[in-house]
């Protein structure tokens, strides 16, 4: 185990030197460099200009300029936004990165749960009408255009029935007179979450602990009562309408990501447990009289299980990719939109903040998912 995280620290520090090289590369391939954006200013006195160029480094050698890149980087001192001076590019990740990860951590987890159900229920169903009409719309919107189907669905849902918000990240006639901003509510709302799911944590390690807690009822029961104590502490706090309200505006990027990716997850499960069924095991089981539903759940879906979580630990390496487009449109303010308004402005040093933690990302998603793997499977620590 510590041979295989030493292997994996340094092919981690490999792959972030490379990748930080290729932030210097993309940098000097553009036309002009970080003071041409302020050279051009006509607001700026020319005497002015010169000490921007000393102060930047403009003028420096290029080997110079690469080994204060690669020092800034390694430091976490990615300089001041253009457009948002006189903010660091820090503090604007610090605030906008949280998001993201909320909205795109929710759908991929809401779209794992519903793909692994409908992938068991086609399974035992194969060759049915139900197996066709899920398997012919899963791909429908698994393959559809992204950009359109964002735009159908903010059309629908928001303009004609009005059920949600048209985008943004909250109402700001009702935050006009609210004691506390966005941000505050948005922190808690974090920390809710994961309150939440250290519960949940603590009673699967409960019940694998105790047998007399394997009861079906004691998760979603433990699940409810954290719920519902989180629920009459906003609500006493007085900011339980503020929380609703940004809900509401994260739902529908939600649903959307949810449905174009949910097939995935279901055709996986589908085709494991097509596999799965083919095994002893689960003819010995339902030789001792077990219900289909035992066997399915138990026995079969079980072992079926670890290809489709692998599988969705690394589809979280792409959840900010995919925000692009999807806070874009729904003009979520997370990394998403922040990349794209920063490359519009031509915000150098944000724009390469949101880049590198992209890749930070990447790179911490795939150390989880291969420790997650090896947690699962046995096999792999022994070897």
């Amino acid at each position: 185990m510590a041979g295989y995280l030493t292997k994996r620290a340094v092919q981690i520090a490999v792959t972030l030197f490379i990748f930080f090289s290729l932030g210097f590369v993309l940098i000097q391939s553009q036309p002009g460099n970080y003071c041409d954006f302020l050279l051009l200013n006509p607001n700026i006195p020319p005497d002015a200009k010169e000490g921007l160029v000393r102060l930047l480094g403009c003028d420096d050698p290029m080997w110079e300029q690469y080994l204060k890149h690669l020092r800034n980087y390694a430091t976490g001192d990615f300089g001041v936004s253009f457009g948002l001076y006189p903010r660091s590019v820090i503090s604007v990740i610090a605030e906008r990165l949280p998001r993201t990860i909320m909205l795109f951590v929710t759908a991929s987890v809401i779209s794992f749960y519903l793909g692994f159900a409908m992938g068991k229920m086609i399974a035992w169903r194969r060759g049915s009408i139900t197996e066709y009409a899920a398997t012919v719309g899963g791909v429908s919107l698994f393959t559809i255009f992204t950009p359109w189907f964002a735009l159908m669905m903010l059309w629908f849902f928001g303009l004609t029935l009005r059920w949600f918000p048209i985008g943004k990240f909250l109402d700001p006639v009702l935050w006009r007179d609210a004691p506390v901003d966005g941000n505050y509510v948005f922190t808690r709302m974090l920390w809710s979450v994961s309150a939440v799911f250290v519960v949940l944590l603590v009673t699967k390690l409960a019940a694998a602990r105790f047998p007399s807690l394997r009861r079906r009822w004691v998760t979603p029961a433990a699940i409810a009562l954290s719920l519902s104590i989180i629920a009459v502490t906003w609500n006493s706090a007085g900011l339980g309408y503020l929380a609703v309200d940004i809900i509401r505006h994260m739902a529908l990027p939600v649903a959307t990501l949810t449905l174009i990716s949910f097939a995935g997850t279901m055709l996986l499960t589908r085709n494991c447990m097509l596999e799965t069924m083919r095994e002893d095991y689960v003819l010995t089981a339902r030789a001792k009289g077990l219900s289909q539903k035992q066997v399915r759940d138990r026995h079969v879906a079980r072992n079926a299980m670890l290809p489709v979580v692998t599988s969705f630990l690394f589809s979280l390496t792409f959840a900010i990719d995919g925000g692009v487009i999807i806070e874009t449109v729904f003009s979520w303010p997370g990394m998403g939109q922040t990349l794209v308004n920063a490359v519009r402005q031509e915000d150098i040093p944000l724009a390469l903040g949101a880049f590198v933690f992209t890749g930070l990302l990447v790179v911490a998603a795939h150390l989880v998912a291969d420790l997650f793997n090896m947690y699962l499977d046995p096999r792999l620590r022994h070897n």
